[in-house]
């Protein structure tokens, strides 16, 4: 019989629940992070990824800083620099250096002090020419103060800029609407960028779908969509991405009605959406368990003359499976199969999910021998939702069979599989198998320990609880 830990005595029962299928899941100047992964369905869009880095751009060099600074009060940071300077008799010409020292100070400093220790590196070792990526220090330090109330630090700096011969650029923008956007001043990121688009700075494609891409996650549609009209004014029109970003998250939201009409927009801007638009509102509408709406998806994709790819049909069988609809999403997996794209475990446990939520919980587990003859694995989540669902099916036996693969192969327990299978143990009278179960999700460190023990303790309390009323011998 399982051995309860001495710490989890007494605690109070509680039963964890867990979802049934679970997704697979700076210098700014130099890249831009990738957009959220969609699904485990999904494929990240390539061109969407990251922002090149520009050729002969000094911003993008990255110089490990020769001084360390720990106080920020500028007296410290000169005679540091300035005991630095006399002690070396070959000091480096190459404005890199110079600017990773700024770069320190400005990590500690206030945006006044770094300009004057500028000022002061310079007529001390006039061999130091600033360059760009030296104000651009400046202007990612006046940016990055989420408590400021105005633009009045971030204009003085490009003034600077602009009298020192280094009027801002594309990069400039760039710089300042990610250091805005970073510490939550999305408002003065727009302001600044129509300010800099006024005069001529207009924002590239990468900080423009950046912003949208910021926009619609911290913000809201609406903040993007306004964002997007303003910029019209300076002849930026969105683009495929651009579209993309905005139709995943309102999916993501599950809005799907402003989603068609993106797609609709799309169209009458010239954009011919791409399979991974359409999968994505595919996967919309499939958490929305609405599967008639996802085989709507599939059939405009072939109206458009889209080839579906591996990820359409996914989603396409998961979406059908989870609205009830297996019988339609058996008719796509041999589809799938026709059309040279191979099922996957995904694709099986989706299929399995449905039908085991329809009571043919015999029916997916022959389906787990087909998958396995055809040399698809099976993977945690085939197990854990076969297990489940034999469970609930009142198949116990057929449930302690695969569980003994399970161990067998140190597949880990899920906590919904776990606490349903106890249940089904006890319900059954057989206990001892059911301290057999906890001792393995604590071994094999399935689920936190202390959920293992509250989901244990409270199955047994049910169990007494039900021989007390005769439910159960």
């Amino acid at each position: 019989m399982g051995k309860i830990p001495l710490s989890f005595r007494g605690l109070g029962a509680q039963s964890s629940v867990s979802t049934l299928l679970k997704a697979n899941t700076s210098s700014v100047l130099q890249e831009e992070k990738a957009p959220p992964t969609i699904s485990h369905w999904q494929r990240q869009k390539k061109s969407n990824q990251k922002k090149p880095i520009a050729k002969n751009d000094s911003a993008t060099k990255t110089t490990a800083p020769a001084l360390i600074f720990e106080s920020a009060k500028l007296s410290d940071a000169k005679s540091l620099f300035n005991s630095f300077i006399s002690s070396t008799n070959d000091a480096p010409s190459d404005s890199s250096f110079y600017n990773s020292i700024l770069q320190s100070f400005s990590a500690v400093s206030s945006v006044q002090d770094s300009i004057f220790f500028l000022n002061h590196m310079v007529k001390l070792h006039p061999p130091f020419c600033p360059n760009r990526f030296t104000y651009h220090i400046l202007l990612k330090q006046s940016c990055s103060l989420a408590d400021e109330q105005s633009l009045s630090g971030v204009h003085n700096v490009l003034n600077l800029m602009t009298n020192s011969g280094f009027p801002p650029n594309q990069v400039s923008t760039d710089v300042a609407a990610r250091a805005l956007c970073e510490c939550g001043r999305e408002e003065h990121a727009v302001e600044l960028i129509k300010e800099l688009s006024a005069k001529n700075s207009l924002p590239d494609a990468y900080t423009y779908n950046f912003m949208v891409r910021h926009l619609v996650k911290k913000r809201s549609v609406n903040s993007a969509n306004s964002f997007v009209k303003d910029m019209e004014e300076f002849g930026i029109k969105p683009d495929l991405v651009t579209y993309t970003i905005m139709i995943d998250n309102v999916c993501n939201t599950k809005n799907l009605r402003e989603a068609m009409r993106l797609l609709r927009l799309l169209h009458e801007e010239g954009y011919k959406p791409d399979c991974y638009v359409y999968n994505t509102i595919m996967k919309g509408y499939c958490n929305l368990s609405q599967g008639g709406d996802v085989l709507g998806v599939y059939q405009k994709m072939l109206d458009e003359g889209i080839e579906p790819d591996h990820y359409t049909y996914n989603t396409l069988i998961f979406g059908l499976s989870k609205s009830g609809r297996v019988k339609d999403a058996k008719k796509f997996l041999r589809v799938m199969t026709e059309k040279g794209h191979s099922p996957d475990a995904i694709t099986y446990t989706s299929l399995m999910n449905g039908m085991c939520r329809e009571g043919d919980a015999l029916g997916a587990l022959a389906l787990l021998g087909e998958m396995e003859r055809k040399g698809c694995s099976p993977n945690s989540c085939t197990y854990n939702t076969l297990l489940l669902g034999l469970c609930k099916a009142r198949l116990l036996n057929e449930g302690v069979k695969l569980y003994q693969l399970m161990k067998k192969g140190d597949i880990k327990l899920e906590t919904g599989s776990y606490g349903t299978f106890l249940r089904a143990l006890c319900r059954q009278g057989r206990v001892a198998e059911a301290y057999e179960v906890f001792d393995y999700a604590i071994e094999s460190k399935s689920i936190p320990d202390i959920a293992a023990y509250s989901t244990l303790e409270s199955t047994l309390k049910w169990l007494k609880k039900a021989r007390e009323q005769g439910l159960v011998v």
